[in-house]
Order: structure tokens, then C-alpha cells, then sequence
């Protein structure tokens, strides 16, 4: 069916294939290189080939974003987010922690650089409060996120000495605060009643401005009670 007009100016990348052709250029770059290493049975019997394959398939001949994903939200309206934003949460996740430079370190260890260089004990739940929120607005994921922040967010309370499962607890409450604005956890929700998430930020909006500060300084106050463990192999 053809496609609705757009209705706001921040519309128009879901509009133009622009999107579309940077995506589906870094996907044949990686294919490329997975069946040039492997054996061409055993690249594409991998789930990981075969789901990627077929989603840059689908993306590129329907040539716009927006087509894309109306045809997935009427092949399976409840769970149309997650079918398409989890595989690129673990392409990011997977560029994090395996992707290696000249030195042969990856982008989750200077990320977790930056952050032992900037950030103190007393600090910690703030700096990665903040972080953890921000990143929230682009990966509106809790478990998708963690994918991707885990491997730099453990390893600077490592260095710092911080409590461990406080730590993760400020991931917990910071990437909730985003939720607000993008409700990702009401996706089914939202297919089911035929609602976007706009209709629901002019509600929530104002929660947001009200709980983040009193959340970043509960994440404060309460990591100061607790003492730093040593993490212990079973």
C-alpha cells in the first residue's frame, strides 16, 4: 500500500532510502568478509547470517524505512520493535567488544578508559547515571542496552572500587528514566491499542523532569553506604 504522508518534519529519514543504503552497504561490507572466511554452507547456516540476510533484504526492497516497518507491523503487529531493533543491539554490542584496533583493544575498553579517567569513587553513580540515561533516548532497551554497556560500565566499578551490584542497580534506574519518553517496554502495548509513543510523552514528559534529579541523587546517596567487594570466581 502506498505510504501515509508525512505529518512532521522529523519524519523524513523515515522517508528517505538514505538510511536504508548506509545500512544495507555496512551489511554486504560484513557479509562480504563472513563468507569470504568461511565456507559459503556454513556462513549462511549461522542464525545470526540468516536473520541479518534476510532483514537487509526485506529493508532494501522496500527501499524506505517507513515502508519496512509498517510491513512488519502488519506481519506481527505485537512485537514489530523487538524483531527489528534487537539484531542491530547485538551489531553494536558486537562492534564493542570484539572489534579490535591497531593496539589491540577495543571500543569498550576505551570507553571504559575515558570514564576511569573522568570519574572518582564519589562520582561514579552520577557520571554513569547520566550516561546510562542519555544513551537510553538512542537504545530504548533495557536488556539490549546492557548488552552494550555492561563490558565498560562493570569494568570502571572495577577500577574504582565500587560496589559491583550498586553498579548495576544505576544502570537499572538510569535507563528507566528514558522509558518515559521512550516507552519501549509498552511496544506491545502500543500495537495492540493502535498508538505511537508521541501520544503518550505529553503525559510522561513531565515525570521526567520531575524523577531524574531525585533519582540521580537516591543513586548518590544510597552507593555511599556500601562497601566495595571483590567479584569472586565460583
Amino acid at each position: 500500500p502506498p505510504l501515509p504522508p508525512r505529518t512532521r518534519p522529523g519524519e523524513w529519514l523515515e522517508y528517505s532510502p538514505l538510511l536504508i543504503i548506509l545500512m544495507v552497504l555496512l551489511g554486504v561490507g560484513w557479509l562480504f568478509s563472513e563468507f569470504s572466511s568461511k565456507p559459503a554452507i556454513t556462513a549462511i547456516s549461522g542464525l545470526n547470517t540468516y536473520n541479518f540476510l534476510f532483514i537487509m533484504l526485506g529493508a532494501l526492497l522496500h527501499w524506505r524505512p517507513r515502508s519496512f516497518l509498517d510491513a512488519v507491523a502488519r506481519a506481527v503487529p505485537t512485537t514489530t520493535g523487538v524483531l527489528i531493533q534487537f539484531p542491530l543491539y547485538g551489531s553494536i554490542a558486537a562492534l564493542l567488544t570484539t572489534v579490535k584496533g591497531g593496539d589491540a583493544q577495543t571500543l569498550a575498553h576505551y570507553i571504559s578508559t575515558f570514564f576511569t579517567s573522568i570519574a572518582s569513587h564519589d562520582t561514579y553513580a552520577i557520571l554513569m547515571g547520566v550516561y546510562s540515561a542519555i544513551l537510553g533516548f538512542f537504545i530504548p532497551s533495557g536488556g539490549g542496552k546492557w548488552i552494550i554497556e555492561a563490558p565498560y560500565v562493570m569494568q570502571v566499578a572495577n577500577e574504582l572500587q565500587y560496589h559491583l551490584g550498586w553498579a548495576v542497580q544505576i544502570y537499572n534506574a538510569a535507563e528507566a528514566l528514558p522509558n518515559l519518553i521512550n516507552p519501549f517496554y509498552m511496544l506491545p502495548l502500543l500495537g495492540v491499542l493502535g498508538l505511537k509513543a508521541r501520544d503518550l510523552i505529553g503525559f510522561s514528559f513531565v515525570q521526567l523532569l520531575v524523577h531524574t534529579p531525585l533519582v540521580l541523587f537516591l543513586l548518590w546517596a544510597l552507593g555511599t553506604t556500601l562497601a566495595y567487594v571483590p567479584p569472586g570466581m565460583p
